[in-house]
């Protein structure tokens, strides 16, 4: 059975920095990946990394801010947040895709981010 489980959502001041963490297991991804959804909006694409660790993707509104990473060898991802603004509170998704595939299939139960002004 494939799972996703993020950690390290919380409430921080704006400005601060937050560090979340998904750890996958059953499955081994070609690439992962961090969605976000605020409330009363749709989910949104933050940002993603190739097995390699050597392609990432980020946002344009997150740019410079936030930061993704993997370790093949634990099977978690993570994503370091800095200089955080209120507009970033969401919950926060970890999502898989399987190599070959065309889509993220796989999703973690979500973290709560809030930031405050």
């Amino acid at each position: 059975q494939v799972q996703l489980v993020e950690s390290g959502g919380g409430l921080v001041q704006a400005g601060g920095s937050l560090r979340l963490s998904c750890a996958a297991s059953g499955r081994t991804f070609s690439s992962m990946a961090w969605f976000r959804q605020a409330p009363g909006k749709e989910r949104e694409f933050v940002a993603a990394i190739t097995w390699s660790g050597g392609s990432t993707y980020v946002e344009d509104s997150v740019k410079g801010r936030f930061t993704i990473s993997r370790d093949n060898a634990k099977n978690t991802m993570a994503l370091q947040m800095n200089s955080l603004k209120p507009e970033d509170t969401a919950v926060y998704y970890c999502a898989g895709r399987l190599i070959n595939a065309g889509s993220y299939h796989y999703w973690g139960q979500g973290t709560q981010v809030t930031v405050s002004s």
